[in-house]
């Protein structure tokens, strides 16, 4: 009789830790990089967004895809510039990219628009050498999800 009871109190427990678990939801690497999320890897970048976007969607999203990072001061990286690839025949499906690049692209002096046959939208982000250091599909972004994470992330053209 012991015996049934323990085995059934371990059933609980183990049904208990696996629901606690799956409230921490991972994705598959290709899962995230759909939702656009191929570069954002830390989680404190996640908590970066968070602060600059207001979408809790895209926040939860970006958690499901991040790895914690130890060192805070990684929410600080910031970048030389960026080049926003796009595929130009492809632009027509992305009203929202197209709006950044004629709408507020300008106000980002080291940011490049690069047209390359069948790219997904993606920002490629540059160092001081230009040397790209992380590349971040933004496929499903808004325009002011852009706007929002270039001023983050980017360096004004006056600090380089």
């Amino acid at each position: 009789m012991g015996g049934v009871w323990i085995a059934t109190a371990l059933v609980v427990v183990v049904y208990w830790v696996g629901l606690s678990s799956a409230s921490v939801e991972q994705l598959s690497t290709r899962e995230c990089e759909n939702l656009g999320f191929t570069g954002l890897a830390l989680c404190s970048d996640c908590n970066s967004l968070a602060d600059y976007v207001k979408d809790q969607e895209l926040v939860s999203d970006c958690k499901k895809c991040c790895t914690e990072d130890s060192n805070d001061s990684m929410t600080k990286i910031t970048y030389s510039g960026a080049i926003l690839e796009v595929c130009m025949r492809k632009l027509v499906f992305y009203p929202e990219i197209v709006a950044f690049i004629e709408e507020e692209k300008d106000r980002f002096p080291s940011v490049k628009v690069q047209y390359s046959f069948n790219s997904p939208p993606k920002l490629i982000m540059l160092d001081d050498a230009g040397e790209h250091k992380e590349t971040i599909r933004i496929d499903n972004w808004k325009q002011e999800h852009i706007l929002q994470f270039l001023q983050g992330k980017v360096k004004p053209k006056s600090a380089i």
